[in-house]
């Protein structure tokens, strides 16, 4: 082989060396002096004479003068150095005549050496230069590559793309590149086989200047249309190519070229609907746009089908939103299906929906929905409208300000809403569900809600509405759910007479929130709407109690307030339901002996002892402060006050003997025996430095819930001195004070007048406070703003702190004792 690649080094094209030996028996015959150009020392391809009568290559001799005239030089033979007296140049048509036959006899002989060194048995280094030479044959001409292809050298290079050298892989590919160019049977040649899938392998393998050749071979094959489908059928090209041209770190060669054989590749359909699955969508986008009336309709049904990412459903929503809602309003029947599909999966992203409802959508989906007879749509596509819907509704839109018709009426609307009640009511579960979620995402809003519950109310709607509790289906079920939770802030008492009327609803709604399996959104939503039906509904509360809902919400709390029961977003909107069902046990007290067992069996008066710690959860707090606030009123009513001991003879004769003397266990607030479970006493229950910790909270709402409850220990009925001093050994006085000078709002100040004026009926008290400025200046903001009944209370408070003791001196006294 060694003589073979001597042989190619004598003959490479046109630099042969005239002193080396011919080589007979690989028929490469010797280079003759004449056929060089004695300015490039080369084969000349143009050969022309001069004046002189010497031939050279006529561009190498239009150089020379050129040079010659501009350098201002006279004009000599660059050979014989005689002065020219023309420039003519006399093609020497002979000469190339013979030249060219030397060459065609050479590139034969050549040709027969690179076959021989194109075999496994070759050296790399044989193998390189037999390429080189096919790579440099192929570039001079069409012709040129043709022979190559007659002389079958195409599959032997072919081959070499497995070849364990890189630079024998890379050197064949390349030289297949120039085999291709501008030559389609080459191309189909070079196909053959599994060659593209050889060739797609080194885009995602190979080191980068295989990648480069890969890319450059790929792209000059994808020339050819036929050829573009069979690139695209290869398994993961498309997705690969997709990559390089939007990579940030491949070379600018490789992403060029990746990019256009994907322009190439969008001749076929299938290689579009590929480019749209890996995240390239422009291709489809554009037929979709500027295709045939068939074709718009094929890329519509596939842009249905795939799964987008939510970037690339803004891209659609805003590059064919307009002309997909034009294909649903206008479109036959089988393009309305496409159009409607396509435009389900793009509006299921909050940003690319707004998009859409500037398009225009919300009109032909309402007409979609509501029409009836013989242009209605199948109820299969109604679905998909109803679909359509939900998740634009999602959206979050202003839907009163969207007109939907000449008339200016909106999505909340009362008409449109009563239309989408009565479609809820017949029509099946699938479109039952969707039109669920339209209600439950437009009565998400602060500001569209009472728009629905006023449509709700008008058509008498609760009812049905409420026996979606009970749906097989649990979609529907939590839709109807989501929903009725939504409402009942607004219609809490119409929900408790629907619920009166079919006591297996409100059960459905227990056992959806007794479920084990983590903490749902159903749940959540469940236990919501509970919460919010009417708190002093007795009849509700002793169905819940039949049903055994508290035994069952009470351990939910426990679980969930132990750490055994985690959930992600929804165990706290759960949670805050459940307490506020269990505190329904505490409004319906007052003559409900049974209740007051139901409270005692709990032990609520602990429970929401315990739940006044759950920071960060204002609704907790307040809920278990209410509760405690009526679990104490009915302390001094529950407490057991002992029979005074009888004085005997002695102390009837010197009463001046008798002191007043306080039974063991006797509770010094409500003078009797008293416990947390039994009275529900705040003090036995160690509740009272709980609720002072609330006192400091930055919700008003929990403040006030507090502040209610500790005042309790201040009511009539009870002992208000021993109350007031129950505040001081929790170090309440100071924070009761300070809500009083904040003056946040109307109720807190008017508890917070009426708690201060018990306290200062204690003269050291009094005496004590009526030397801080403060709060005598809100006194007497109380007593000029405040309602009458507040004015009274604030006046008879500034009477009291005219008294004034050293309050401080008191209180050390106090400690000591």
């Amino acid at each position: 082989m060694l003589g073979v690649a001597l042989a190619m080094a004598e003959v490479q094209d046109g630099h042969y060396d005239s002193t080396s030996q011919s080589t007979d028996s690989l028929r490469v015959e010797p280079i003759y002096e004449s056929f060089l150009c004695p300015l490039t020392k080369q084969v000349m391809r143009d050969p022309v004479t001069i004046d002189s009568g010497v031939t050279f290559e006529r561009e190498a001799i239009l150089k020379w003068l050129n040079e010659c005239l501009s350098s201002g030089r006279r004009l000599v033979c660059p050979v014989t150095k005689k002065e020219l007296s023309s420039t003519d140049l006399n093609p020497s048509i002979a000469l190339r005549n013979t030249i060219d036959e030397w060459m065609n006899r050479n590139e034969a002989a050549k040709l027969d050496v690179a076959h021989k060194s194109l075999t496994s048995d070759s050296t790399e280094s044989d193998i390189l230069q037999a390429l080189q030479y096919v790579d440099e044959l192929c570039q001079r001409s069409r012709s040129s590559r043709q022979v190559v292809r007659r002389d079958g050298l195409i599959s032997m290079i072919a081959e070499l793309l497995k070849n364990s050298s890189t630079k024998v892989r890379q050197k064949a590919l390349e030289t297949l590149r120039s085999i291709a160019k501008d030559d389609d049977d080459n191309k189909v040649e070079i196909a053959a086989g599994d060659n593209i899938r050889t060739i797609v392998k080194f885009l995602n393998h190979g080191q980068t200047q295989e990648k480069e050749k890969a890319v450059s071979l790929l792209y000059e094959l994808s020339e050819n249309k036929a050829l573009s489908e069979r690139i695209g059928s290869v398994s993961g090209a498309i997705l690969i190519l997709v990559g390089l041209s939007s990579s940030k770190v491949e070379n600018l060669l490789i992403v060029d070229r990746a990019e256009k054989t994907l322009e190439n590749l969008e001749s076929c359909e299938k290689n579009v609907r590929q480019m749209a699955e890996n995240g390239r969508l422009q291709p489809l986008l554009r037929l979709l746009l500027e295709g045939s009336p068939d074709m718009q309709l094929s890329m519509a049904a596939y842009l249905g089908e795939l799964v987008l990412s939510n970037d690339v459903k803004v891209l659609v929503a805003q590059t064919a939103g307009s002309t997909l809602v034009n294909i649903m309003k206008n479109g036959n029947r089988e393009a309305r299906e496409a159009a409607l599909k396509a435009l389900n999966q793009i509006s299921s992203y909050d940003a690319s929906a707004k998009i859409l409802i500037e398009a225009g959508i919300l009109p032909p989906l309402i007409t979609d929905l509501f029409t009836v007879g013989s242009n209605q749509l199948p109820m299969r596509l109604k679905e998909v409208s109803a679909n359509i819907l939900a998740n634009v509704v999602a959206s979050g839109a202003r839907f009163e300000s969207i007109p939907l018709d000449h008339n200016r009426q909106t999505l909340v609307s009362e008409d449109i809403v009563h239309n989408l009640l009565h479609l809820i009511s017949n029509t099946g579960p699938a479109i039952e569900c969707k039109l669920l979620q339209v209600l439950v995402g437009l009565t998400d809003s602060s500001t569209s809600v009472q728009n629905i519950v006023d449509a709700i109310k008008s058509s008498g709607a609760i009812v049905s509405l409420i026996q979606f509790v009970e749906a097989p289906q649990r979609e529907v079920r939590m839709n109807s759910i989501k929903l009725l939770n939504n409402i009942s802030p607004y219609m809490g008492q119409e929900l408790a007479d629907a619920f009166r009327g079919n006591f297996s609803q409100l059960s459905s709604l227990v056992r959806v929130i007794a479920d084990n399996n983590g903490v749902s959104e159903e749940q959540a939503a469940a236990a919501g709407l509970v919460a919010d039906l009417p708190m002093r509904d007795s009849v509700l509360t002793r169905r819940l109690l039949q049903d055994g809902a508290f035994a069952t919400i009470i351990s939910k709390v426990i679980r969930i307030r132990q750490g055994e029961i985690r959930g992600g977003r929804f165990v706290n909107p759960f949670l805050e339901g459940l307490v506020r069902i269990v505190s329904r046990i505490t409004f319906v007290l007052d003559d409900n002996p049974d209740i007051i067992d139901v409270a005692r069996e709990y032990n609520l008066t602990a429970l929401f002892t315990d739940l006044l710690q759950m920071n960060g959860l204002d609704t907790v707090q307040i809920v278990s402060a209410t509760a405690l606030e009526k679990l104490s009123y009915q302390s001094k009513h529950l407490t057991k006050v002992l029979p005074a001991p009888n004085p005997g003879l002695c102390f009837s004769i010197f009463p001046c003997l008798s002191q007043k003397t306080v039974a063991t266990g006797v509770c010094r607030v409500h003078c009797g025996i008293c416990s947390a479970r039994e009275s529900f006493c705040l003090l036995e229950g160690k509740a009272v430095e709980k609720l002072v910790a609330c006192l400091d909270n930055n919700n008003e709402k929990v403040v006030e819930a507090a502040l209610a409850a500790v005042s309790t220990l201040l009511d009539d009925g009870v002992d208000i001195d021993q109350g007031v001093m129950v505040l001081c050994d929790a170090e309440g006085i100071n924070p009761i004070l300070e809500v009083l000078c904040e003056n946040r709002n109307e109720a807190l100040r008017q508890r917070a007048v009426w708690a201060v004026e018990r306290i200062l009926r204690m003269d050291e008290i009094a005496y004590e406070i009526s030397g801080n400025q403060n709060v005598g200046t809100a006194l007497v903001e109380a007593f000029r703003h405040g309602d009458y009944r507040t004015r009274q209370v604030a006046e008879r408070a500034l009477k009291h702190v005219d008294k004034l003791p050293n309050f401080s001196g008191i209180f050390s006294k106090m400690g000591a004792q």
